[in-house]
């Protein structure tokens, strides 16, 4: 691939780029860009939006350039105080015009609204989109005192390219999510950010299993509901009561755009003569898998998705495996469920770390 898994989180992670186009004399323009990308196509696209402007969109200066001179390069850096923590990622690029009949349109366009929402509510179907596709890529970062020279800038971009603290406080768990499909290229980027969660031994004692059509969902939701029934009916609750409540699970099913189930798979993990030990081994890579559904949730809400973490699998890990159809060595343990809200959710009140710490030496 063009891109490293590195420059693909640095890229992904940003929220604007400089777009620099010239034209047929070689004379520079540089204009600043929100972008989506598609690692796997080497594509980055550009929306030509509704912002107000003077001329239309078509009569731009870089689309005027484009057409004249492909030759354009995006940039995107993060600037520090600390010169230590400086980075870039330089893409070389043939830009392009992609017309609203092409098939990439419509792909450019979800990967645009999933990473911006203010692009949701815009009517760009009968707009072009810029293409820009990658020739070649450049990047550097730098490091702290003690590690300087950092060869691959996945560390920089982690660290410094995303506010984590806004990041960690502003995911929400939703239960309610639009109709609106999620492009599969965020739903890797997304994978892809749980394959890096920690595990036990480094042997990833885990899989996923992913979802996106109505049918698997449908087929997982019944099987589900219907050992969930039996529990609640063991638990003295009102038919009333229960056809509430199955109805609200139901939804939270059907409705979100992609369940991703995280499956414990321990066949790679140590092995103890002991039941004690045997046992703190499956803990560590439960601990883990609890890892990278929370990486996945991070990274969905910083590529502009939301999400929501259902723990019903636990309850009734046989009638998962056997509505999914996946191996018996499998062992669901959660449903995440992926999309847009249809609202901001209310977050429920943290307790003061003086309460969550117990001991502070």
């Amino acid at each position: 691939p063009l891109f490293s898994e590195s420059q693909v989180a640095f890229l992904s992670a940003a929220r604007v780029a400089r777009l620099a186009t010239a034209d047929a004399a070689g004379v520079p323009y540089v204009v600043p860009v929100c972008f989506a990308l598609d690692a796997p196509a080497a594509a980055c696209y550009i929306a030509l939006d509704q912002k107000p402007k003077r001329v239309a969109p078509t009569r731009l200066k870089r689309v005027r350039n484009i057409l004249t001179n492909p030759h354009a390069a995006l940039l995107c850096d993060v600037y520090h105080e600390d010169w230590r923590r400086l980075s870039y990622c330089l893409v070389h690029v043939e830009a392009g015009l992609i017309e609203p009949a092409a098939a990439e349109h419509a792909n450019a366009l979800a990967l645009l609204r999933a990473k911006y929402p203010q692009y949701r509510a815009m009517d760009l179907e009968a707009q072009p989109v810029i293409v820009l596709r990658a020739t070649a890529v450049t990047s550097w970062a730098g490091g702290a005192v003690e590690d300087a020279t950092v060869p691959d800038p996945a560390l920089a971009a982690q660290r410094w390219a995303l506010d984590f603290p806004a990041l960690a406080r502003g995911r929400r768990s939703v239960r309610v999510y639009a109709d609106t499909p999620v492009p599969r290229p965020v739903v890797e980027q997304v994978l892809e950010a749980g394959r890096w969660a920690p595990s036990p031994h480094g042997r990833l004692p885990w899989r996923f299993v992913v979802l996106t059509q109505p049918e698997p969902k449908q087929v997982l939701a019944e099987a589900m509901g219907d050992e969930w029934r039996r529990n609640l009916a063991m638990d003295g609750q009102s038919a009333e009561i229960v056809d509430i409540r199955l109805n609200k699970s139901y939804q939270r099913l059907l409705r979100a755009p992609v369940l991703i189930i995280p499956c414990l798979y321990d066949a790679d993990l140590d092995r103890y003569p002991d039941p004690a030990r045997q046992a703190a081994e499956r803990t560590m890579a439960v601990q883990s898998l609890g890892a990278a559904a929370q990486t996945m949730l991070l990274a969905a809400y910083s590529l502009g998705l939301d999400g929501g973490w259902m723990c019903a699998p636990l309850f009734c890990p046989d009638v998962v495996r056997d509505a999914l159809g996946i191996a018996t060595n499998l062992q669901p343990q959660a449903i995440l469920t992926l999309g847009y809200a249809t609202s901001t959710p209310r977050r429920r009140l943290r307790l003061p770390l003086d309460e969550l710490v117990v001991r502070y030496d």
